[in-house]
């Protein structure tokens, strides 16, 4: 294989050259043979094209942190082997990368499937911390307890050598990219755009999920004017691996009916024969139209007060900074204005160092200044801006030489504490 260039993706074909082309995208820590067992059925009717996720599968380790850069690549990988417009069904954050196609480019998406995926996964806090033990750890703590996300407990019982080839992909996931991705999806979030999602979408979710479940599921479909949502009984997280055969038959039925020809170019294969997955319910939109996402309320504060907000709950946690303005009250308002829109949307949102190196400035700044109690936040903000526990360490010994053994003993005695908690995976 050639070496991938790093604005494109390892991908690989499969059916006919002259079908219409079905892209079918994997979830973190997987590579593309998570969909091996949907390929000869959809393969009968589609060109199936899959891709992995940089630094999955052996693909070159070039990380992105961005859903949309991941959508970018692999539209620029599409368009190096001639494919314009294309059918795109994905499954966790590769349904991010399809939700964002068909928001960012509709027309090269003829119709979409979302698996196990959602318009906002968990918590930006949930994913910067699962980026915070990779890099303290390594991928080992993630792969041990993948299979208690993927797979239902009854499934992982009865399938051992599935569960291990499932551990396996996610050890042999590049540690970078892997970090990469978590901060692409505490980044997504796309509840006020669904209904900007114009092609035919379905909207597939294991009963029994619980990273990305039916609520979720339902908040799609919910916002998406022309979705349908499909439960598979007896599925988890990765649906297409535990459930194969009711998968690809919703898959089958819904782009074999669902494909958007704006072009009049893309033949649409007719309705294959036994695809009707009778016992998988699909329920219709106006069934859950209660599950409306939440709207998000405008600010007049300016641009500095929200990119310094925005900025301070990646840095700090959305939990730290709730619970600051949570305590606010008519006196400390005005203070709390100030912090965000001067420390964090004026200082750090310039350009001149990057995250990292403000936060070893940061650390260095408290010690020096003898104001410890704010020291454990910026322990844990230095990790979440990806300093290691060892380039912690080196930090505090340089301001014991520059500010004092005293000092740096209790900022030691502080980080140590925050280090141990923040770092350690879960049982």
């Amino acid at each position: 294989m050639t070496e991938t260039p790093p604005n494109t993706l390892q991908y690989r074909f499969d059916g006919p050259e002259d079908a219409p082309v079905l892209v079918i995208g994997p979830s973190l820590g997987t590579t593309w043979h998570m969909w091996d067992r949907q390929i000869p059925g959809l393969s009968q009717h589609w060109r199936i094209f899959r891709y992995d996720l940089p630094g999955h599968g052996g693909a070159p380790a070039h990380p992105a942190a961005a859903v949309s850069d991941l959508a970018d690549r692999l539209l620029d990988t599409l368009d190096s082997v001639g494919v314009h417009r294309f059918a795109y069904a994905g499954c966790s954050v590769g349904g991010a990368v399809g939700a964002d196609l068909a928001l960012r480019h509709p027309h090269r998406v003829a119709s979409l499937a979302l698996v196990a995926a959602s318009p906002r996964f968990g918590t930006a806090d949930e994913f910067r911390q699962r980026g915070v033990i990779v890099r303290s750890n390594g991928l080992e703590p993630i792969a041990r307890t993948s299979p208690e996300r993927w797979f239902t407990p009854g499934f992982a019982a009865a399938q051992p050598a599935i569960v291990e080839w499932a551990v396996q992909m996610v050890r042999t996931t590049d540690p970078g990219c892997y970090i990469a991705a978590c901060e692409a999806l505490a980044a997504f979030d796309i509840r006020t755009e669904l209904s900007r999602i114009g092609v035919p979408t379905l909207v597939l979710v294991g009963a029994e999920d619980k990273v990305t479940g039916p609520a979720e599921a339902r908040t799609l479909v919910a916002g998406i004017p022309d979705a349908r949502l499909a439960l598979v009984p007896g599925a988890s997280h990765l649906a297409p691996v535990e459930q194969p055969g009711a998968v690809t038959d919703l898959l089958l039925m819904h782009f074999s009916t669902g494909w958007q020809d704006t072009t009049g170019s893309i033949p649409v294969p007719p309705a294959p024969g036994g695809g009707t997955a009778s016992f998988v319910p699909v329920v219709p939109r106006g069934e859950i139209a209660a599950a409306v996402p939440p709207e998000v309320v405008p600010t007049d504060r300016g641009d500095r007060y929200d990119s310094g907000m925005k900025v301070r709950r990646e840095v700090l946690g959305n939990a730290h900074v709730d619970a600051a303005t949570a305590g606010s009250d008519d006196f400390t308002d005005d203070f709390q204005e100030l912090v965000t829109r001067y420390a964090w949307g004026e200082i750090w949102t310039r350009e001149g160092l990057d995250r990292r190196t403000r936060s070893c400035v940061t650390l260095t700044a408290v010690v020096s200044s003898g104001h410890l109690g704010s020291l454990a936040q910026h322990v844990r903000a230095a990790l979440r801006n990806g300093l290691t526990p060892a380039e912690i360490k080196e930090v505090l010994l340089q301001t014991a030489v520059y500010c004092g053994i005293p000092a740096a003993s209790a900022a030691f005695g502080i980080a140590q504490s925050v280090i141990q908690e923040e770092t350690t995976p879960p049982a």
